[in-house]
């Protein structure tokens, strides 16, 4: 892009812009800062989805209409394949764009506008912003938005909008499910390559969302014989939060207190209510077996009865995580 000198105003537009979005505004507050010096008339937000490869209009304003297609059928021309690329805006009616102005934008007396692609942290890609006007921009439009491009980026996150799953402590990798079993990053956390190896989880995950559980804990043990720490959390998934969802954020551990796998056998049947019998033909052990490991954890967990066993199980996730 080309080099620009900044005012006051510039940089103190450019300040409220980050803290509109910052703060929770989002695109309309950090657009009314931006028009203090882009003197656009009307804006689009186009988020690129990489649960499905498209892009959809997500928040717009001025237009009086915003054709259902318009997005991901700009986002498939080869100008702005090449401005992605590049990292650089494109300006309406830029050569192999011209039909799609023509189509979308022209009939309603639209003659100026940029379009910039929006990277978040400058490598991942998460749509578009369309500015418009009647009258002709100032030449330094494209710079201006250029600038900005970074922070508005945020706004177009689609795996922004998965409500914070109550703070998962360091370590957890995580991934998010909608109802429907489609899977979705989730900002801040990286993706855990071990739920997403398990088809199971996309039963967990719908499960929980039917449930009334807010939060579920469990430890699992996966394919590959490691122990894993397992949260399940309710969350608002896709844009703005919007679908119904689950987070679902695992870490390897080791078994706590000292148990044995087979320990966590017996403690996760306790934890449903199993007798003695009960569990000992769910296990296939002998009762006398599975007395014994009781004795052995309950002076593990330091409990001295049943009722107090489960409760700290279920308090603290000791016992296995139900995957159907």
């Amino acid at each position: 892009m080309d080099q620009i000198t900044l005012s006051a105003r510039h940089l103190h537009a450019f300040t409220e812009v980050g803290f509109q979005v910052a703060g929770g505004s989002g695109a309309h507050g950090a657009m009314t800062a931006l028009r203090v010096v882009v003197p656009f008339e009307a804006y689009d937000f186009v988020a690129f989805d990489p649960a499905t490869g498209r892009h959809s209009s997500l928040v717009s304003s001025g237009y009086p209409r915003v054709h259902a297609e318009a997005a991901e059928e700009y986002a498939r021309l080869d100008p702005y394949r090449r401005a992605m690329a590049s990292r650089v805006p494109l300006d309406m009616g830029a050569p192999g764009t011209e039909a799609w102005f023509g189509r979308h934008l022209a009939p309603y007396g639209w003659r100026s506008g940029v379009t910039a692609p929006l990277f978040v942290d400058g490598d991942r890609y998460t749509g578009l912003v369309h500015v418009n006007s009647r009258e002709p921009l100032p030449p330094q439009t494209p710079a201006l938005l250029s600038a900005v491009s970074g922070v508005l980026a945020h706004v177009t996150d689609i795996t922004r909008c998965v409500i914070d799953p109550l703070g998962l402590p360091a370590g957890f990798h995580a991934l998010a499910f909608e109802r429907c079993g489609r899977r979705r990053e989730v900002a801040g956390w990286p993706s855990s390559d071990a739920v997403a190896r398990e088809p199971a989880m996309t039963g967990l995950a719908r499960d929980f969302i039917d449930s009334r559980e807010l939060s579920r804990r469990g430890l699992w043990l996966d394919r590959a014989g490691t122990w894993r720490e397992v949260r399940v959390h309710r969350a608002g998934v896709g844009p703005r939060g919007a679908i119904q969802g689950a987070v679902i954020a695992e870490r390897p551990c080791s078994l706590p207190y000292d148990l044995t796998a087979r320990e966590v056998d017996v403690l996760s049947r306790v934890a449903l209510g199993d007798s003695n019998p009960q569990i000992a033909a769910t296990l296939v052990l002998s009762v006398r077996t599975v007395t014994t490991h009781l004795e052995h954890i309950f002076a593990k967990l330091g409990c001295d009865s049943r009722t107090r066993l489960t409760t700290k199980v279920l308090a603290e996730g000791l016992c296995h995580l139900d995957l159907g």
